[in-house]
């Protein structure tokens, strides 16, 4: 039996996909959520096997979902679900250490096929999304195509705010906050906050 944890905030995606996977003999939902952090809390107590994760969500969202729930419960294999294909949100993923990657849209069969094959400890990316993930992988490593809360943090960061001052005007967990500057680093390519705001200027991102 694969313990499954759901995770996506629309309650008709959420729901369906339920119902949908508790029809599957070899699969249990041990749990749904509609946020990160309600995620975390169920992958604590209820130790699944796999979280089926999209990556848009409030407050804390699916990217940096990824590493936290991996330290919640480091057993479960995360396989994304969305809506969404650019390549940062795709190299992002696998790189925080998602192990799959489908667009929301997937049949009901690709998805328990990638359900059952990340479970056993192996990838599952569609075709497009694998072209991506070479693409990136072979790549630069860095970018400074940074997404909508990246900037919303950096330019936070370039007024002096702290990481609890960010947390708190934004409405997310300071642990959120660090993530998102250590990933606003490594983007640019600068080694603390002030290089990554003075990157930031010459290239036009404030």
């Amino acid at each position: 039996m694969i313990r499954i944890l759901v995770v996506d905030d629309h309650p008709v995606v959420r729901e369906g996909l339920v119902a949908t996977l508790e029809d599957d003999p070899e699969f249990t939902v041990v749990g749904a959520a509609g946020s990160a952090e309600d995620a975390l809390a169920l992958a604590r107590s209820q130790r699944p096997d796999v979280v089926l994760l999209d990556l848009e969500l409030p407050g804390m969202d699916g990217l940096a979902a990824i590493p936290a729930l991996t330290a919640a419960h480091p057993d479960a294999r995360i396989l994304i679900l969305t809506a969404y294909d650019t390549d940062e949100r795709v190299i992002g993923a696998i790189r925080s250490g998602a192990k799959g990657y489908l667009l929301k849209g997937a049949g009901l069969e690709e998805i328990a096929r990638a359900i059952r094959t990340v479970h056993g400890g192996e990838s599952y990316l569609e075709p497009r999304i694998a072209a991506k993930v070479l693409a990136g992988l072979t790549g630069p490593r860095r970018s400074t195509a940074l997404t909508r809360r990246e900037r919303e943090v950096l330019k936070m960061v370039a007024d002096g705010r702290s990481n609890k001052q960010i947390a708190r005007a934004l409405k997310l967990t300071e642990r959120t906050v660090k993530f998102h500057v250590t990933t606003i680093l490594n983007k640019l390519g600068a080694e603390n906050r002030a290089q990554a705001v003075a990157l930031a200027v010459q290239r036009g991102l404030l």
